[in-house]
């Protein structure tokens, strides 16, 4: 019951160690946009369970910390992202519109938010489209045209000048923004491009898989200057020690040298292994303090744990032709260290040509398992998952 470890997707740590540099940055920028200077938007990349969500909800919580209007959306590859932003801006108008004087300012954004809703061609299932639950009427001729980009742009802008009114901004917060639609992602980068030149007080905060750079590079050529660009990775040393430590610390447990050295090894400063193997070995230790032979009988069961959880439950999402291609990804991979293999040897490897192989690397990607790590090469999006692959085999 006192465990303190939290392996849960996207649950916050007791203790976010290791992104000190990444939350000062951002404090910066919510103080630069509030005091009406330029400033970029932000996209974090990085693998899975790395900690990426975690960091975007620890970014949120510190703009609502300083009174910013903020709203959260998780892209997905089958749904437009029109509809979730109109509920991410519909979320930081309640932030904002309380605490504004000027009816009349306030109902122009509310109608400006309800055009562009109303835009939308997505239905519940109950067949009813969506639209804000206001009274006030849809304005005409702002954020309705239907064009993605200049819709988005007149809302984000109607949105930072209620914002800025009280001194302040607005963030939308996209999670998984590497599964926006090419052509809405364009449409995306092209309205922060218009609003970043004005000046206005709003910024976007993204969050995806390696390659997310890449696609938004694709999508605009000025896309590279647009953003701030974060590589979240792994945890080093002192950062993945803390995150053990001092959650143990405020149950007055210990963890001994040694153990540490255990831990490390077997979770590489990965965040979500330092959860699982944390929580893992806390739950086998009979006292404190919790030395390598307690972490040496949890692995097997922290393993066991993440082969169906976190690794196998991808595995079962590809079809034959694409676990074929993980498999000979994983075996390039171990002579590799599980870096980037060229798709080239993974062709050869399975006596195919590279053309036939597209539709199953294709599937893969869009599935997000695995990711274009440089031109002609592809890598896992899931850290250890060609150990995972190779330890099934076996």
């Amino acid at each position: 019951m006192r465990n303190p470890y939290a392996p849960g997707a996207g649950q916050r740590p007791p203790e976010l160690a290791g992104r000190d540099r990444e939350v000062r940055q951002f404090e910066v920028v919510l103080e630069r946009v509030a005091a009406g200077r330029p400033e970029r938007s932000l996209v974090l990349s990085g693998l899975r369970g790395v900690g990426k969500t975690v960091l975007l909800n620890a970014l949120r919580s510190l703009a609502l910390g300083r009174a910013w209007g903020t709203g959260k959306v998780e892209a997905r590859p089958d749904r437009s992202i029109r509809l979730p932003l109109a509920q991410a801006l519909h979320a930081a108008s309640r932030e904002l519109t309380p605490r504004h004087r000027d009816p009349e300012r306030v109902d122009d954004f509310l109608g400006v938010l309800k055009a562009f809703a109303l835009e939308t061609t997505v239905k519940d299932r109950k067949g009813v489209r969506w639209r804000p639950p206001y009274d006030v009427p849809a304005t005409r001729g702002r954020a309705d045209s239907g064009d993605l980009e200049l819709d988005l742009t007149e809302l984000f802008t109607a949105a930072g000048e209620l914002a800025r009114d009280l001194g302040v901004g607005v963030a939308v917060f996209v999670d998984e923004m590497q599964d926006i639609q090419s052509a809405e992602l364009a449409a995306l980068c092209g309205a922060c491009h218009e609003i970043s030149q004005r000046g206005v007080a709003f910024v976007v905060v993204g969050a995806g898989l390696p390659h997310l750079p890449t696609a938004l590079s694709a999508s605009k050529s000025y896309a590279e200057r647009l953003f701030r660009y974060v590589s979240v990775d792994r945890l080093d040393r002192d950062a993945a020690d803390r995150a053990l430590t001092v959650p143990a610390q405020t149950e007055d447990v210990e963890f001994e040298s040694a153990a540490l050295d255990a831990l490390h090894d077997v979770t590489d400063g990965y965040p979500y292994f330092v959860q699982a193997f944390g929580k893992a070995t806390w739950d086998v230790a009979p006292r404190s303090p919790i030395c390598a032979d307690d972490v040496k009988v949890a692995a097997p069961e922290a393993e066991a744990e993440l082969a169906v959880g976190f690794f196998g439950s991808r595995y079962e999402r590809a079809t034959p032709a694409e676990r074929e291609y993980m498999r000979a990804m994983a075996e390039l991979g171990a002579e590799r260290a599980d870096r980037p293999v060229p798709t080239a040897d993974v062709a050869a490897l399975l006596g195919r040509k590279p053309q036939s192989l597209s539709p199953a690397r294709d599937g893969l990607i869009k599935k997000g398992l695995v990711y274009a790590a440089e031109r002609g090469s592809v890598a896992f999006t899931v850290p250890h998952f060609g150990a995972f692959l190779r330890s099934q085999h076996a």
